[in-house]
């Protein structure tokens, strides 16, 4: 058994390379962007690995989500009534993320968010193997000091293959944003600090990659209980399963 996942490891990460080498040669930017999708997708495989393992010698605990979360005041998607919360930790670059966000995500909030059955909360975790992750998540950050995070962060996801430094100042435009504002804070480095802590506090509650999610009962104190986790790119139906569960035990 171990001698077969060993097997199915070395090919998932030789895979890749062998399928790059066979190619022509691309643009710079688009061999970039193919690279970094193929990072992640040997993540999700090894993840898929691990749990095989987990399996084959005996099993080991998935994590467990925290007994609750706070959000305070943090800024949020839906109806502030809303009796379910879900809080997604993702990287802007990160190829699942951008997935979840075109295909899944439009149906969430048709059915739960504009309805007021959900609010949504976005916490970033960029990852190291992406070159321009904490650039974006900080561009969603001084967009907000304009009340424009949302639109920042859905024009990130929009043109997520564009994503660079240079990029920047020609989405704060196309949003009506204070150019000067917004690139004096892009400069510098404020939400540093903020951002590396997102990410830390994703890992240490299991989320070992992106996108992660957790689902709970909103409550008046600005916490967040009963959390139900879901990790990676899942299909509709998860979310729906859970939020569902989570209504009803709120009745």
């Amino acid at each position: 058994m171990r001698f077969a996942i060993s097997l199915l490891l070395i090919s998932l990460i030789c895979s890749p390379i062998q399928a790059q080498t066979k190619k022509k040669r691309k643009p710079q930017d688009q061999t970039l962007q193919t690279i970094q999708t193929q990072q992640q997708q040997i993540i999700s495989q090894l993840n898929d690995i691990k749990q095989l393992l987990a399996t084959a010698m005996g099993g080991a605990p998935q994590p467990t989500p925290p007994s609750q979360l706070s959000v305070g005041n943090q800024n949020f998607r839906g109806d502030g009534n809303a009796p379910v919360a879900i809080i997604e930790y993702a990287d802007f670059e990160c190829p699942y993320c951008g997935e979840y966000e075109r295909e899944v995500y439009p149906q969430l909030s048709r059915d739960y968010i504009e309805t007021g059955k959900v609010k949504y909360f976005y916490r970033d975790m960029p990852l190291p193997i992406h070159s321009h992750s904490m650039i974006a998540a900080r561009a969603a950050r001084c967009a907000g000091e304009q009340g424009k995070f949302w639109e920042m962060h859905d024009s990130l996801f929009a043109k997520q293959n564009a994503i660079r430094d240079v990029d920047m100042p020609g989405r704060a435009q196309e949003l009506g944003l204070d150019g000067r504002k917004f690139s004096e804070c892009l400069s510098s480095d404020r939400y540093t600090d903020e951002l590396k802590r997102s990410a830390n506090e994703a890992q240490k509650m299991g989320v070992d990659g992106t996108p992660g999610f957790f689902i709970g009962t909103a409550g008046p104190d600005g916490k967040v209980t009963n959390l139900k986790m879901i990790l990676g790119m899942r299909p509709y139906e998860a979310f729906k399963s859970a939020i569902d569960d989570t209504l009803a035990a709120k009745k």
